[in-house]
Formats: structure tokens, C-alpha cells, sequence
């Protein structure tokens, strides 16, 4: 008899399982994941000898392979080299003064950092199955990349010279308004993440007690205008319905934010004694203290520089949410809500800084209907 992938000669591998048992007792669930997954072994040989193709090879829940990887990477390498080749050839038509007018440019540039953001969702989106250190690795050159459009800007929309007015500014009438930015929300600390260009979109900026609400529709997603921040505030409810393209959020305390659907990322750069309620392609954390986080997301959350922040599943309703978390691709539960990395905890153990939300700590569902 031909010997078989486990060694013996025992045609049935799971003979052989059941034989080690003995009499030790045995949780029956792990014992058919291990039944299943020696199937799956046996499966697999007797295919090779028989000259098939592998039975999982078609299967859409099987594990990605090596070459899924491989094939990921490839995909991401062109687009980072055509981004660079446009980056590239607005540099060099900037530096050697060659004419063209300034709205093509502008138009140029939008291609650009929509090109970035779809990478940037690509990213999320296959990070489910990437090792820890491509995933570092594809978010560093996606900073790099938003950096170097920030630098091309720079050059073909020189910034504006500051200056004085005798001319007092008016407060807004309504007290939450979108705020346009000012020169002080320029400079938050966020350029180590490499996503300056965001604190550049509408958002809330330095309020202090408030309901502040936003309602986006499909339009809001094209461009910019998907585009949006929550920054300096404190003790404020934080209402976004619909669908955003991106959200960054810097300096909240003591704050409840309660997010729609995000189609590409969620930034958050500092933040303390807050709760998140967000459903979103990636989320990235960086400086959190005490927060509670319920997540819906595609790709595992990652944290820096945090401790004291709890994660539980995304809670949150109002009229139409099904369909718009459906529209952003964010329609099924994952449970990578509980897979947080630590990018600063490289142990094998558990990280001290993250915990998941005990079920007795956890709030009940939030309504945002009635705005």
C-alpha cells in the first residue's frame, strides 16, 4: 500500500486522529476542526496523485494563499509606480515652467490624490490576509505618496502670504456650521501620519458642548467633499449620517461620535475619555487614552501609542443605515472589530494597551434618527 501525506499507511487519516485520542478526553469542537482540516490534507494528496486540481483551489472561503499575496503586491506596485509617474511629470512641467494652465493642473492633482485614496482602500480591503509587515509597509508608502502630492501643491498652488487685517472676523450664525479651516488648524501634529491633506476638508472644528450633525448623500463621495474632520473638540456629540469618503479626527475630549458608513479610512490622532461608534474600511488610532471603540471595519484596527482603549461591536442605527453601510461595502460583520495590531507591541502575548469591552460595560444600540 502507498504510503500516505501523514506517514503511515493507514488509507484514513482521521482513523489515525482518532486512534492518538486514547482515553483522553477531547473537545469535540476542536476535534472536527481537526478532522476537517486532515480531510482537507488527504483531499489535497490524493488530487496531486491523481493529477487533479487542488479542491480548495476554487474555494472562495479557503484560506488566501502565498500567491494571493504575491499577486496583491504586484497590483499595488503599479499603481505606486503610475502615481509616481504622474507625481513625476507635474514636478518636472512645474520646475521646467512648461505652459499649461493652472485648472488642468488642479484637475491633474484631484486625479491623483483619487488614485491615492483608492490604493488606500485597496490596502484595507486585502489587509485581512497580509502579513503584519506588508500591511506597515503599504500604509508607509502610501504616506510617502500623499506627502510628495502635498509637495507638488506646494509648487503649483504656492500658498498664499500671511498677513493682518484691521477687518474683525464674524463667528458663524449657527453654532454648528461646518468650519472652513484656519491658519491654526494648519499645524495639529498629524504630519507624522502622512495625511495632511485631510485637515484641509470641511469639518467641526473647536466647538465646545454641542449636538453637531452632518448628513452626507452618494454626491458628497465624489471629490473632496467626501472628504472630512472633527478637530479640537470637547463634551460634543458628533452625528455623521450617510456615506463619507475619508474622516480624520485630532484633539477630542470627552466626546460621543457616532459615524455612518465610511467608504476608505478613519484618522484619529489623539483622543481621550471619548466614544466611537464607526463603520469604515480601515481605522487607524494613534495617541487614544481611555476610549471605547465600537467598530464596524474590513481590515484589522490598528493602534499606536494608545492604552486604557476597549473595542466592541458596531452599534448604531438610523433610517436607511442598512443601505448606506451596503453602498460603502461595509454591509457584513467581520469581527475585526476584536483582531486590533498594536504597532507598538511586538511581543507574541497579549498587548496591555487594548482590551476587548466587557458585555455588561457595553451601550445598548444608538438611535440617530431624529437628528
Amino acid at each position: 500500500m502507498e504510503e500516505n501525506v501523514f506517514g503511515t499507511n493507514d488509507p484514513n487519516p482521521r482513523t489515525t486522529a482518532t486512534a492518538t485520542a486514547d482515553n483522553t478526553t477531547v473537545d469535540p469542537t476542536l476535534q472536527r476542526k481537526n478532522a476537517a482540516m486532515l480531510e482537507r490534507l488527504s483531499n489535497r494528496h490524493q488530487s496531486r496523485l491523481a493529477g487533479k486540481s487542488d479542491p480548495d483551489s476554487t474555494n472562495l472561503n479557503a484560506p488566501p494563499s502565498f500567491e494571493s499575496t504575491e499577486s496583491f503586491l504586484s497590483k499595488f506596485s503599479q499603481s505606486k509606480v503610475s502615481i509616481e509617474s504622474c507625481l513625476s511629470q507635474l514636478h518636472q512641467q512645474q520646475e521646467n515652467r512648461i505652459p499649461g494652465s493652472d485648472s488642468n493642473r488642479k484637475t491633474d492633482m484631484e486625479k491623483i490624490s483619487l488614485s491615492i485614496s483608492d490604493l488606500e482602500k485597496f490596502v484595507a480591503e486585502n489587509s485581512y490576509f497580509l502579513p503584519s509587515y506588508e500591511v506597515r509597509t503599504c500604509l508607509k508608502t502610501i504616506a510617502d505618496l500623499k506627502q510628495s502630492l502635498d509637495d507638488v501643491t506646494s509648487l503649483v498652488i504656492p500658498k498664499k502670504k500671511f498677513s493682518f487685517k484691521n477687518k474683525p472676523s464674524k463667528k458663524p450664525t449657527n453654532p454648528v456650521q461646518e468650519d472652513t479651516v484656519s491658519e491654526k488648524n494648519l499645524n495639529v501634529g498629524s504630519s507624522d501620519l502622512g495625511f495632511k491633506h485631510l485637515i484641509m476638508s470641511p469639518g467641526f472644528r473647536d466647538k465646545e458642548k454641542e449636538v453637531l450633525v452632518k448628513e452626507f448623500d452618494k454626491s458628497d463621495t465624489q471629490g473632496q467633499n467626501g472628504e472630512f474632520t472633527l478637530s479640537g473638540l470637547r463634551d460634543c456629540e458628533v452625528r455623521l449620517k450617510g456615506c463619507l469618503r475619508a474622516l480624520f479626527m485630532d484633539r477630542l475630549t470627552n466626546c460621543r461620535i457616532y459615524v455612518g458608513a465610511v467608504m476608505g479610512s478613519v484618522l484619529i490622532e489623539g483622543a481621550e475619555g471619548c466614544v466611537f461608534i464607526l463603520a469604515s474600511h480601515q481605522i487607524r488610532i494613534h495617541n487614544a487614552k481611555n476610549c471605547d471603540f465600537y467598530l464596524r471595519v474590513r481590515s484589522r484596527p490598528i493602534i499606536e501609542d494608545c492604552n486604557g482603549v476597549k473595542f466592541a461591536p458596531y452599534c448604531l442605527n438610523y433610517e436607511r443605515i442598512e443601505k448606506d453601510l451596503e453602498e460603502a461595502n461595509l454591509g457584513e460583520e467581520t469581527a475585526n472589530w476584536a483582531n486590533v495590531d498594536d504597532f507598538r507591541w511586538l511581543r507574541a502575548v497579549q498587548s496591555p494597551n487594548w482590551s476587548i469591552l466587557p458585555n455588561n460595560e457595553r451601550i445598548q444600540t444608538v438611535d440617530i434618527s431624529i437628528s
